[in-house]
């Protein structure tokens, strides 16, 4: 009795019941995403833009632009997003915390996340915690990325070199705060740091 009353009351049990079923339907596309060829997937970038264009939202994309993400992933790095790397993407995606172990898959958990905010047209960030971190993520995903269409950038502190308005970026957080600043004055918005 204790143990089911515990569980009711654990809000990160719920969390992952709710999203584990928006992990049941990216599941679901699996079957139709794994026919799609090499030079499908960019042209699926293009539908989701245009879809987002026409008023569709990000969440409602979800489910199926993360089993693309999931099929490009697996094709370009052998390594397909298990289902709690994807709760760990749907969480991400909508701004929560998402803990996970060192070797649980972290680099690979963000790629549906960065993917489904960078087709809004705004770029995504990811910060790290070094400019190790920062090179070597931005060059393990960019495969993904380029499959889908995408570009990425990254940003160290040994070289200040960073190619401005990639739809990915990764960066250190000692300079991301300077990006940030520069893309938003380039896109003439107001943002929160």
């Amino acid at each position: 009795m204790l143990k089911i009353f515990s569980k009711l009351l654990d809000v990160n049990a719920r969390e992952v019941e709710r999203i584990s079923k928006v992990v049941e339907q990216i599941n679901s596309f699996e079957a139709k995403v794994k026919k799609l060829k090499d030079k499908d997937f960019a042209a699926k970038t293009e539908e989701f833009k245009k879809r987002l264009e026409k008023g569709e939202t990000l969440e409602n994309l979800l489910p199926e632009a993360y089993a693309v993400v999931r099929e490009a992933s697996y094709r370009v790095l052998g390594k397909r997003h298990y289902d709690v790397q994807l709760i760990a993407a749907v969480a991400l995606f909508e701004g929560k915390v998402a803990e996970q172990k060192t070797g649980e898959g972290k680099t690979l958990s963000a790629v549906p996340a960065l993917y489904l905010h960078a087709l809004t047209g705004r770029g995504a960030h990811l910060v790290t915690v070094n400019d190790y971190l920062a090179r070597r993520d931005a060059g393990w995903n960019a495969p993904i990325f380029h499959l889908l269409g995408m570009s990425v950038g990254s940003i160290v502190q040994e070289t200040k070199s960073y190619i401005y308005d990639p739809d990915f970026t990764d960066s250190s957080h000692g300079d991301e705060r300077l990006a940030h600043l520069k893309v938003s004055e380039r896109r003439d918005e107001p943002e929160h740091l």
